[in-house]
């Protein structure tokens, strides 16, 4: 394959709508772009309705992440309210934003992205009967793993919060249920029974030996250290991603953002290696490249959601939010990198940030998680606190940040006269599958993508491998479409 060629590749796999188009110099990506091309409403249906109803409604734009983006619209009204839940009500948010998490990582790993070393594309290698047998969907041996794994996580999400998806038992000032006894019994069992698959399956090994991982030289003597580290789903990502060059492919701007909030992780930048703390203000969202209405960079808190299906150079239902005008990785690896965590730390160093370390990052996240959930379950008692009433919620503006599934999610809200007069939502995948921005910069997908070889333009397996990294979640990622009338 040689010269100049175009190539449009509509992802499956991933949630929502996403078309990805490339333009490759003899079969290696020249150029990118990452396109939003479903139409949604949520933001713009809130405006005028109740002070409270964004704890209803914006459950419902996802399906996966309804607790994140319930929490995220408690802590911003707790904002406004100057609200502060109590220990218990944080423990028990923190609870079962963890378990979507986890139930997410370990399916998204197996279902989503693993099923892709299934691929024919990949028949010439000698690992790929053994991926066809682990991965082929609806067949694979770690598939049905995966599935049964993570259903324990979903028990112990309809335990504390009644229902999953689409929940709605918190609220500002905490929760509005007291867990029993059993009930948290019940967790600590689920939790233990989530334990024990995911250090079978996956890990092959316990999770405290995991953590002993804390280099790049370490990860390797791991993988060899012992049959069982290699037959697991992580060690064979380890195996067959380096072999397929994931290691090599997926490279993004070296660029990262991280909120803690609700979760483990850290919280603070890490741009061109230097470490900075998060200052909300310095998020703009940019629309040149989107399908609406041109305007100047504005933070979320002014922001406006009006389309423009023609808008000159719009491509993608997706804005673009920047970070002091720089497009910014979020997600699991960003998390790790953030806190300084030395695994990543090197890995990044020696390799960058690739596709293989990114979903390596994501993989491996359950096993520290599980470690928070079980210290927070161990603190937590049905005779704690789970609720502080704030009071009525009166006019003002109120942000909420959520460390999500897929990365940082921000919430902003302005209530007048008792109403919403303004609501404002940046997804994960809003950074990470951002367009360009007024400055004609790529988002980090779009990026990502530059450099890839695709072998087979009939099989574009790598660039599936290189967007799947990111976990991409389209639903939430676009906004609305209106049509004037003539």
């Amino acid at each position: 394959m040689t010269g100049r060629t175009r190539l449009k590749v509509p992802l499956n796999r991933v949630e929502g709508d996403l078309e990805v188009r490339v333009e490759m110099d003899d079969g290696v990506v020249a150029d990118a772009w990452a396109a939003g091309i479903m139409f949604r409403g949520i933001e713009t249906a809130l405006e005028g309705r109740g002070r409270l109803d964004g704890l209803v409604i914006t459950p419902r734009i996802c399906g996966i992440c309804s607790v994140a983006q319930l929490l995220a619209a408690a802590i911003a009204l707790d904002d406004i309210a100057g609200a502060s839940p109590p220990d218990g009500a944080v423990r028990v948010r923190n609870l079962a934003l963890a378990a979507e998490t986890v139930q997410n990582d370990l399916r998204h790993a197996i279902l989503t992205f693993a099923a892709d070393f299934a691929s024919p594309a990949y028949a010439d290698h000698p690992w790929h009967a053994e991926a066809v047998a682990r991965y082929a969907p609806f067949e694979g041996t770690s598939a049905s793993g995966a599935i049964g794994a993570s259903l324990k996580m979903v028990e112990v999400l309809g335990i504390l919060g009644g229902q999953w998806p689409h929940s709605s038992f918190i609220t500002p000032g905490g929760i509005m249920s007291r867990p029993t006894a059993s009930e948290l019994n019940f967790a600590r069992d689920r939790l233990r029974m989530f334990r024990t698959a995911y250090e079978r399956q996956v890990l092959g090994c316990d999770i405290g030996r995991w953590r002993e991982v804390r280099s790049a030289g370490d990860l390797d003597a791991w993988l060899e250290e012992s049959d069982a580290h290699r037959a697991g789903d992580l060690g064979f990502l380890i195996r067959a991603g380096r072999e397929a060059g994931l290691d090599a492919m997926g490279r993004g701007p070296d660029a990262f953002l991280s909120v803690g909030a609700g979760s483990c992780a850290a919280t603070g930048t890490r741009i061109d290696g230097v470490a900075a703390e998060f200052d909300d203000e310095a998020i703009s969202e940019h629309v040149w490249h989107s399908r609406y209405e041109a305007s100047e960079p504005r933070h979320p808190s002014r922001g406006v959601t009006v389309p423009e299906i023609d808008a000159p150079g719009g491509y993608s239902l997706a804005k673009a939010p920047r970070y002091g005008g720089r497009p910014m990785e979020t997600g699991p690896l960003a998390e790790r990198l953030v806190e300084g965590h030395p695994l990543y730390r090197d890995l990044v160093a020696v390799h960058g940030t690739t596709a293989l370390v990114r979903q390596l990052a994501r993989i491996t996240r359950p096993a520290e998680l599980v470690v928070a959930m079980e210290r927070w379950l161990g603190a937590t008692s049905e005779t704690d606190s789970f609720y502080s009433p704030p009071g009525p919620i009166p006019d003002g503006d109120g942000v909420g940040h959520v460390a999500a599934t897929r990365g940082l999610l921000g919430h902003w809200v302005s209530i007048r006269n008792g109403a919403i007069d303004r609501y404002q939502i940046i997804t994960p995948t809003g950074w990470n599958a951002s367009p360009r921005d007024d400055a004609g910069i790529r988002g980090p997908m779009e990026d990502a993508l530059i450099g890839t070889t695709v072998r087979d333009p009939e099989h574009p397996v790598e660039l599936g491998h290189v967007v799947r990294s990111f976990d991409p979640c389209l639903v939430c990622t676009v906004h609305t479409l209106i049509r004037r009338p003539a």
